[in-house]
């Protein structure tokens, strides 16, 4: 049998809207939540991932690395900008507005209001 992931927790202030932010930014269906008492607030990613946002008191920031196609990067970009949400091309500067990521053509960083780092990459 081959090992795939089938979901990750994701910590967050509040599980709702951390997940329709993620969702809204990546172009991504947020399903019904999830859990015993409903205590998920799931983003399906692929067929095979979901990220299951979770609330926590203090949460600590993740990072989760994504590729995607060109089109799907360039979508990416322009929800970043239309909702005024920082980004950048390094970790360490996820909002110095610019795609020129050192480990591909075109790649970006951008953080919720939990501490979680988003990382976008694209092959051209």
């Amino acid at each position: 049998m081959t090992v795939t992931l089938n979901h990750t927790i994701v910590p967050a202030r509040d599980h709702h809207a951390a997940a329709r932010f993620f969702a809204e930014v990546m172009g991504l269906p947020v399903l019904p939540p999830a859990g015993r008492h409903g205590h998920f607030a799931p983003v399906r990613v692929n067929e095979q991932l979901t990220l299951d946002f979770m609330s926590v008191p203090a949460p600590e920031g993740h990072h989760l690395a994504f590729d995607v196609d060109p089109s799907t990067f360039d979508a990416i970009l322009g929800r970043l900008r239309e909702g005024g949400v920082p980004y950048g091309s390094e970790p360490g500067a996820p909002d110095n507005g610019r795609t020129d990521h050192p480990l591909c053509p075109r790649g970006l960083f951008f953080r919720d209001d939990a501490g979680n780092l988003y990382e976008v990459m694209s092959p051209a």
